[in-house]
């Protein structure tokens, strides 16, 4: 055994060896080498001597988020542990089937769209990468609703997908604690108190985070609202049967549902409870174990806070935690008494802010009154951080009034409001966007003023989805034959499919990428039949759009080329390739124009589909309840994918990645991440069309006039006369007239601006179809080129260079090895 005068012989010049050599001796083993990473593990182990190493734990990153959209998780686990043979193999040989007992999982539905799915691909990659990380969000007991489509409407009904229990959660009541709301402030010579507060528990739930192959396991802590007394027994016992639960329900409710309506008072403040419930409980425990390292325990009487920034790091996933920046001032300077200003360098060093949008309306603004009645002591406080910054910002551009307005977090008017995203923008070192176009238009047009004013803070990280899921899990046959050419090593690398372009003419490769599409379209045109009970053309073009329903999305576009398919369909001067669109998202249950063109895609799709002159030439159909596990099976089975946003309005789209990585070609604008899509694979790779940002801003300058396109262009008046006539709505002649209207007379979005560069491109495609053994060699480039796309990248980068820590490739020797 190794004492502290008999150092390990290999480590005797190692920098480390004063830091870790306490902990190995200790442990009565020694390592043959050592490195600077080998101490950075997520357990805070050395991955060397497999003992503790408490001299220099890593820093932590915190990944606040309201949406964690994971899906199902007993495949993904068994593909990252390299368990899913030896698990086939066992249920087999019980006589059951491994896909059959996958299907029965429900999806952990805790998210909306890319925004959650982007956390659980980054949470993913954080494993991967070795990086000590932790997912903190709501447990919604309903997450997101299921969509029913009833005589072609979309109606919401709640997703229990917690009714048969989660298996892969562990509650940890031992970690329960206290979120305050309401109350008063008390200010006296000793600090500043919150006093009169009504208090909601919040209950931690865990879930095991497993990078791939590499037996690093790291947390998604998931909080759950629950009442500080269960049930009045007395008000019950004297007849209050209704007050005595009251109070519970309403504590509850927090944590009951997915982003509620706020459309009402009360949804707005139940949607600002949820915001404030998870920070204040995350950032109670993150201290907590801050304070539980040796590094906040340096002072007997008081906790020193002076290295929390060096060992902490919370990325803010858009405005929806901004409330972490109050809270934490609040914690320190309220309840650990560090000074005002140092507090504040901490807060700012401490926290990051990545912007998801540039579309106004989704920039939060909450009002004053809500926040004073809610939560007074964050208000006063975020008013003194706002008068700090405005001085600095007077100060610098003295006499600039304008400039103080445009960059005040408090907006005034007739209701004074706060604005979230410039509160994180002054509270966080770094901020973010996630394409390189959508950081420039950040930088140039949604935060301009604070990008003058602090531009180094200024960052782009374009997204990224995990080649585990979206390609090994939901794609294994492509993924064989990518591995029988380049090995199995894209996994974690995924820039290595670069090396498929030294096949992109070979014949063998070719017809294997081919097969594997056409397998795939079988295996989900068996699926639709079976569970939409609608029959297609397994041979025709996939042609998908899935993704939420929203104006900017512009599936009113595609609406528009189906109705023109439609209507050519007796024409012969017109070539007709058979195609099966498919259309999928859900509408917010708040946004009526979105469910209107839910309705007109059904009915697209009602009229279609039944004339028997048409065939199975073009269907159109819409995917109901599109989900995570519903994308693993579409996206493999997709020939054309559809990103075909405004420009300028799509901040980066994840979406499009996933269907590039499986093969899809992509027929879209110049917006979000599609740019450098065309960038990667060559833009005569990919179908692009429309304008481009500069030119929807000279539209905007010039004044976009709807009439000028509907007159002049005789296929879009009518396909618009269509369906403002009645033609697919018989039974209710006006049932589009909001949507007719939207397009005709106050159309943010330009739809009819784009349709005939749409229309036109859509004919290039068509045309491409037809030639399958060009369309495959232009899918293997697109797949070859999609290696940038992997968030494994986008993960390194934020840690390198926001967070400030070096992911690990270094994989921790499973605890039944010898640790010698």
């Amino acid at each position: 055994m190794w004492t502290a005068t008999s150092p390990p012989p290999a480590i005797t010049s190692s920098p480390w060896r004063t830091r870790c050599g306490t902990t190995w001796w200790a442990a009565g083993s020694a390592p043959s080498s050592t490195t600077t990473r080998a101490f950075s593990r997520p357990d805070g182990m050395c991955c060397v001597c497999h003992c503790v190493c408490l001299s220099l734990p890593p820093q932590r990153i915190y990944y606040l988020s309201l949406e964690f959209y994971m899906g199902r998780t007993l495949q993904n686990t068994m593909v990252n542990l390299g368990l899913q043979n030896a698990c086939d193999e066992a249920i087999y040989q019980l006589g059951l089937d491994l896909e059959e007992l996958e299907e029965i999982e429900e999806d952990a539905g805790l998210g909306n769209g890319g925004l959650g799915r982007l956390a659980a691909c980054f949470l993913d990659s954080m494993a991967t990468l070795g990086l000590a990380a932790y997912g903190y969000g709501i447990r919604y007991e309903f997450g997101i609703f299921n969509q029913k489509i009833v005589d072609g409407w979309q109606v919401e009904e709640a997703d229990d997908w917690l009714r048969y229990g989660n298996p892969w959660e562990k509650a940890r009541p031992e970690y329960m604690l206290p979120v305050h709301f309401y109350g008063r402030v008390e200010h006296s010579p000793e600090g500043v108190k919150w006093v009169d507060t009504q208090v909601v528990l919040a209950m931690p739930y865990d879930t095991p985070v497993p990078g791939y192959k590499n037996n690093t396991v790291n947390t998604m802590r998931l909080w759950s609202a629950k009442a500080p007394n269960d049930f009045n027994l007395q008000e019950f016992n004297v007849g209050d049967y209704i007050e005595a639960v009251l109070d519970r329900n309403l504590a509850e409710n927090i944590s009951r549902v997915l982003y509620p309506n706020d459309n009402f008072f009360e949804g707005k403040e139940l949607r600002l409870k949820q915001e404030y419930f998870v920070v204040a409980a995350t950032l109670q425990d993150i201290i907590r174990r801050f304070k539980s390292s040796k590094f906040g325990c340096q002072d007997p009487v008081r906790t020193s806070f002076e290295t929390f920034p060096d060992k902490v790091a919370i990325q803010l996933n858009d405005t929806h935690p901004a409330l972490s920046i109050p809270e934490l001032m609040r914690i320190l300077v309220d309840v650990e008494k560090v000074d005002w200003d140092k507090a504040w360098e901490i807060t700012k060093q401490t926290c990051a802010y990545t912007n998801h949008t540039v579309l106004p309306e989704a920039l939060e603004r909450w009002p004053v009154s809500m926040f004073e009645k809610l939560l007074p002591r964050h208000l006063e406080i975020i008013y003194a951080l706002n008068q700090m910054h405005l001085d600095r910002v007077a100060a610098l551009y003295p006499g600039d009034i304008d400039r103080l307005r445009r960059m005040s977090v408090i907006e005034e008017g007739d209701c004074k409001r706060i604005n979230m995203a410039h509160l994180c923008v002054i509270g966080s070192h770094a901020v973010n966007g996630v394409a390189r176009i959508h950081s420039d238009i950040v930088k140039n047009t949604v935060f301009k003023d604070f990008y003058e004013l602090d531009p180094e803070k200024f960052q782009n990280k374009t997204n990224g989805i995990t080649p585990r899921r979206w390609l090994l899990l939901c794609n294994p046959g492509l993924a064989d034959v990518i591995a029988e050419k380049i090995g199995e090593d894209f996994v974690t690398d995924l820039s290595q499919l670069k090396k498929l372009l030294d096949f992109i003419d070979d014949e063998t490769f070719i017809r294997d990428v081919a097969k594997v599409k056409q397998e795939n379209k079988l295996k989900f045109s068996a699926y639709l039949e079976e569970h939409y009970k609608v029959k297609i053309n397994p041979s025709s073009m996939f042609d998908i759009q899935v993704k939420r329903i929203h104006e900017y999305k512009r599936q009113l576009l595609n609406c528009l080329h189906a109705i023109t398919l439609y209507n050519r369909k007796s024409d012969p001067s017109k070539s007709f390739v058979p195609r099966t669109i498919m259309i999928g998202g859900k509408a917010a249950p708040g946004y009526h124009m979105a469910k209107m063109i839910i309705k007109l895609i059904t009915s697209i799709g009602e009229v279609v589909n039944n004339d028997p002159y048409v065939g199975d030439k073009l269907k159109v159909i819409f995917l109901e309840n599109y989900r995570v596990s519903l994308a693993e099976k579409v996206i493999p089975a997709a020939d054309l994918s559809q990103q075909i946003s405004t420009a300028g309005t799509e901040a980066s789209g994840t979406g499009n990645m996933k269907f590039m990585l499986n093969g899809a070609l992509t027929i879209g604008t110049m917006d979000g991440a599609n740019v450098e899509m065309a960038e990667e694979a060559g833009e005569e790779n990919l179908f692009i069309f429309g304008m481009r940002v500069e030119e929807v801003e000279a539209l905007d300058r010039q004044g976009y006039n709807a009439r000028e396109y509907y007159d002049r262009i005789p296929e879009l008046r009518q396909a618009i006369d269509q369906i403002s006539s009645g033609f697919f709505s018989p039974r209710d002649p006006g049932c589009f007239r909001d949507v007719v209207n939207m397009l005709m007379h106050h159309d943010r979005f330009k739809v009819f601006a784009d349709y005939e560069a749409y229309i036109k491109c859509q004919g290039q495609v068509d045309q491409l179809f037809m030639d399958p053994r060009e369309w495959t060699k232009k899918v293997i480039r697109n797949i070859a080129c999609s290696g940038k796309f992997s968030s494994d990248r986008t993960i390194t980068e934020y840690a390198r260079e926001i967070w400030g820590v070096e992911p690990s490739a270094t994989k921790i020797p499973p605890p039944n090895l010898p640790r010698d």
